[in-house]
């Protein structure tokens, strides 16, 4: 029997009666969820109680029960204190978007869960303003995160083990890869490589720069009347040839070097190592005998 509320209070529901949503936008992985988190929250359930409310809504196929809408962490670790009943309140309009929601205000979904739901909201024939729309989000958020239902396997990997999170980093390896995708593999596949803004951003300008390394001698020397250098994406549309992986060597000045990811002071120099070990900037018109070293 449930424990009557005083007016504006919540019900004291059985624990035994509530049932967690299994289409819940919180994946079962998430560190919410989490043998450590729920223990801290379980922690503080034994000795405070549980003091914002969960919400719930009846089940629709067994009478006397209730599904949780919001507070499945509050529901878990109750459980795991022990207690025998917890505060609810009774929401029947509810649904997976008002939990979505609810979440993304308090910044409690991790992108990939985002995804999932779109993905969800998308099969069921949604476009993508709407999604935007119902969650109050932009269109170009909800396109961010629908890319990461598709990702290169390469990609995935490093996304799937937090390697790389934020989701604008994520579309950008996207784009790399689709210009150069062993070159990027490469790169992912090493382990102690930093996957940041700045390395990213470096990767993409030494894949523009390979491009321009890969153009005939004659055409790298002798620039276009407005003497500018096409920018990156002018460049990656150029690079379908077959893909490479490796490190690019040339000779300057006599001397065998490697180009380096690093950003130059302007678009015709670049950066160099030489056998000895010495870095300088040069011109990339100086550098001829374009070959690769296998990585």
């Amino acid at each position: 029997m449930l424990k009557p509320a005083t007016q504006g209070a919540p019900l004291q529901l059985p624990l035994d009666l509530v049932d967690e949503d299994p289409h819940q936008p919180r994946a079962a992985d998430s560190p919410g969820f989490s043998a450590a988190s729920l223990g801290e929250l379980a922690k503080s359930v034994r000795l405070r109680g549980v003091k914002t409310p969960i919400s719930v809504r009846e089940h629709p196929g067994m009478p006397g029960r209730y599904i949780v809408n919001h507070g499945a962490r509050r529901f878990r670790a109750s459980r795991l204190a022990g207690l025998l009943t917890i505060p609810a309140f009774i929401d029947n309009d509810y649904n997976e978007t008002d939990q979505v929601i609810e979440n993304l205000q308090r910044n409690d979904l991790t992108a990939r869960e985002i995804a999932d739901y779109i993905g969800r909201e998308l099969a069921r024939g949604l476009r993508r303003k709407e999604i935007a729309q119902r969650i109050s989000k932009s269109p170009a958020y909800v396109t961010q995160h629908a890319m990461l239902l598709d990702l290169p396997e390469p990609v995935a990997r490093a996304f799937s083990s937090a390697r790389v999170r934020d989701v604008s980093l994520v579309n950008e390896l996207v784009q790399a890869y689709r210009d150069r995708p062993d070159v990027v593999t490469a790169w992912l596949d090493d382990d102690q490589q930093e996957i940041t803004r700045g390395s990213v951003r470096m990767l993409r300008e030494f894949l523009a720069q390979s491009i321009v390394l890969e153009m005939p001698n004659d055409a790298a020397q002798e620039p276009a009347a407005s003497d500018s250098v096409p920018d990156a994406s002018s460049l990656a549309r150029q690079a379908r040839e077959p893909a490479f992986k490796g490190v690019l060597l040339f000779t300057h000045a006599g001397l065998s070097c490697e180009l380096l990811m690093r950003r130059p002071s302007s678009r015709k120099l670049a950066w160099v190592r030489y056998d000895d070990g010495r870095i300088a900037e040069v011109a990339l018109s100086d550098l001829h005998g374009d070959a690769w070293r296998g990585v």
